[in-house]
């Protein structure tokens, strides 16, 4: 005979599963990458850097 199954973690395990390939998906969909994070923060620093030589002194 066999073991009786609990069926609360048989439920929580699949939301879970479906959790993770829903966030997999919407990462690959909505994300950045490394790469694109780091030169969206040169090109920033580099826009403040030049707003700031630009702004005259009252």
């Amino acid at each position: 005979m066999k073991k009786p199954t609990n069926l609360n973690k048989f439920r929580k395990t699949k939301i879970r599963i479906k959790n993770t390939e829903r966030g997999n998906s919407n990462s690959i969909k909505f994300g950045q990458t490394k790469i694109d994070k780091q030169a969206n923060i040169v090109k920033n620093t580099s826009q403040e850097r030049r707003l700031d030589q630009l702004k005259r002194e009252p």
